[in-house]
């Protein structure tokens, strides 16, 4: 997997976990994890009025239950009531059978420190079961130790370094032409995947890093517009792309949200992994020309 493909994966896996809520979300955990762990993880699902006896997968080799929550809000109460009640499930149902107990959750942000404390108590009153947690940073390790065909399967294909190599005018043309004749969207969606804001125009990790890969083609997109009959057609683009970003900009979104709303913009990272390439070195060119996030301000101190 080349740097292209592991930074599109990272940031298709962090949409993924920000927008999935409830049982989308524990698809999404099962299927992660049925490819991580062929043959040793099952996934359970509920059946009729007993439910899935508090367990929704379990992992044979280590005797691991797994339980998923993924609120669309995260409150301290309902998350401790949560703990309480699952692993205490857990401990009733699958007492033969469970040897760790894997709480899966959705907060970016970790959880709060009531929830440390009383996963903490619980395996101090119950020594003969290990638990753990499951947040971001461990799914998404699970996810990037997967091969390229597990995760084609899970999130679809993404570019590549050659897909970038080589892309040529006839990628790029319909891109900017569905760009030409969008109206711009007065009405943004308002709702952020998390509630944690990012520091001012920071991007993370993997955003950044789709970005500086698709510089590689900046110099494509600059010649095209050069070739194009109507001068102004790059300048109409550009006016396109700074309305939207000022739209979503103004409706308080994060950063990472704001740049998955421009690929959106751009024609998305679906599809053709050609197409989504061309998408990519849009969104760079009009990146680095400042009509899509702010320019570092330097202030002169002699």
């Amino acid at each position: 997997m080349d740097n292209t493909q592991r930074f599109g994966y990272g940031l298709k896996f962090e949409n993924a976990f920000l927008r999935e809520r409830g049982k989308a979300f524990e698809t999404l955990f099962a299927r992660i994890m049925a490819h991580a762990h062929p043959g040793d993880f099952q996934p359970v699902r509920p059946y009729g009025p007993r439910g899935d006896l508090k367990c929704d997968g379990y992992r044979a080799s280590d005797g691991t239950v797994f339980q998923c929550y993924a609120p669309d809000a995260m409150r301290v109460d309902p998350l401790l009531a949560k703990i309480d009640e699952d692993f205490n499930g857990a401990i009733q149902h699958w007492a033969a059978r469970m040897q760790r107990w894997e709480f899966v959750h959705n907060d970016q942000r970790g959880l709060a420190a009531q929830a440390v404390q009383k996963l903490a108590d619980l395996g101090t009153a119950n020594p003969n079961v290990v638990l753990a947690v499951c947040g971001e940073a461990e799914l998404r390790a699970i996810v990037m130790s997967l091969a390229l065909h597990q995760l084609e399967d899970l999130f679809g294909a993404v570019p590549s370094d050659r897909t970038l190599e080589r892309l040529d005018f006839a990628a790029l043309r319909p891109v900017l032409l569905a760009i030409q004749r969008k109206e711009p969207d007065t009405h943004p969606p308002l709702a952020a995947p998390s509630a944690a804001k990012l520091d001012y125009n920071a991007l993370s990790q993997d955003a950044a890093g789709l970005l500086r890969q698709g510089r590689r083609r900046e110099q494509l997109v600059e010649a095209f517009f050069a070739a194009w009959p109507d001068p102004d057609f790059g300048e109409e683009i550009a006016q396109g792309f700074r309305l939207r970003y000022q739209a979503l900009k103004g409706a308080g979104l994060p950063a990472d949200e704001i740049f998955g709303e421009l690929q959106a913009f751009a024609g998305g990272m679906t599809g053709e992994p050609a197409r989504q390439g061309a998408v990519l070195a849009v969104l760079s060119y009009f990146f680095e020309r400042c009509d899509i996030f702010e320019d570092v301000i330097r202030v002169d101190v002699t």
